[in-house]
């Protein structure tokens, strides 16, 4: 039985393009963001973006030796899966807040994923060197 490529699906640029919208290379909010059918189209992109992410990261996840890196990347997903699950609240700035909150998690993932398929990846996505 064969299984399916999940690296092929996933298009760093296009996440990295939706995370955008919403941030700046900081994690910081960049600007206005958009409103309406826009926002709930974005919402929705951020959610695929994980649905593609969380398992990839997770594969990667398995082929890691213990480390600090790797720890950092198990709390990563968790609090992707969380982020998943979630539904906005009026309490966090509604939509809006869960859209950022949604780009933030993709935006760190994207960088976990970034740092596993390089040589060693020897950075935590955080920015932080690990030793092996």
């Amino acid at each position: 039985m064969a299984t399916a490529d999940t690296s092929s699906d996933i298009d760093l640029v296009a996440m990295r393009r939706s995370v955008n919208v919403l941030l700046d290379h900081e994690g910081v909010p960049a600007g206005p963001a958009p409103d309406g059918a826009e926002l709930e189209a974005l919402i929705a992109t951020l959610r695929g973006h994980l649905e593609v992410l969380i398992p990839a990261v997770d594969d990667v996840l398995g082929k890691a030796e213990e480390s600090v890196t790797r720890h950092c990347m198990l709390a990563c997903l968790g609090d992707a899966r969380l982020r998943l699950r979630a539904e906005p609240s009026p309490r966090h700035n509604g939509l809006v807040g869960h859209a950022r909150r949604l780009a933030r998690v993709v935006h760190v993932l994207v960088e976990h994923y970034e740092a596993a398929e390089d040589a060693g990846a020897l950075f935590c996505a955080a920015g932080r060197e690990v030793e092996r």
